[in-house]
């Protein structure tokens, strides 16, 4: 038995603004860019029928994170816009630096306030290896998770990462599903 053909398109603009002329055309899916690796999957499950049995709901329940907040460090913009964005629905509290010199600055004025830290790597000012170096040399710094946010993801990159005191990494593009993997291990605990 084949199946129809599935047609998704990708594009900057709002899927509300092409939605009727792209359904006209016969188009049945939709990616905005940037596409996210758990955006492409989603769109191609749902064009396979795959995962709309209502488990969503309980994935939801699971990822509540109030109560809890991160330190995100990033230089970009759009990627710190990105990662909070996607880390709204979680209930997550984000403080965001744009450096790693502020983000030591940041943690060491209240190390209490933070429950884990998104480091970027390459960062101007600091980079985020000299940052968690420091972040781990303070007296409360040698216990908060540190992951590594980088597109960097040969061995030797993430060994660096480790030798640097970060728990774990994170390949770039920003997935959201990467990053709850991350807070489940890291947060659940502190519940």
């Amino acid at each position: 038995e084949s199946r129809p053909a599935v047609i998704a398109i990708m594009s900057v603009s709002e899927w509300d603004s092409v939605e009727s002329e792209a359904r006209s055309a016969g188009v049945s899916g939709f990616l905005p860019k940037p596409p996210f690796p758990s955006a492409i999957a989603d769109c191609i499950n749902q064009s396979l029928g795959i995962g709309q049995t209502g488990e969503d709901e309980t994935e939801d329940a699971l990822d509540d994170f109030r109560g809890h907040r991160i330190l995100l460090a990033e230089d970009i913009d759009i990627n710190r816009e990105i990662v909070v964005e996607l880390l709204e629905p979680t209930g997550l509290e984000i403080d965001c630096a744009e450096d790693g010199s502020e983000a030591v600055a940041m943690y060491a004025a209240m190390p209490e306030r933070y429950d884990m830290i998104f480091m970027d790597v390459q960062m101007p000012v600091m980079d985020g290896y000299e940052a968690t170096r420091r972040i781990r040399a303070l007296e409360n710094g040698g216990s908060v998770p540190i992951i590594a946010m980088t597109a960097n993801v040969f061995r030797s990159d993430i060994d660096k990462c480790l030798e640097a005191g970060m728990n774990g990494h994170i390949g770039k593009p920003m997935s959201l599903d990467n990053m709850l993997v991350k807070l489940r291990e890291y947060l659940v605990s502190l519940r």
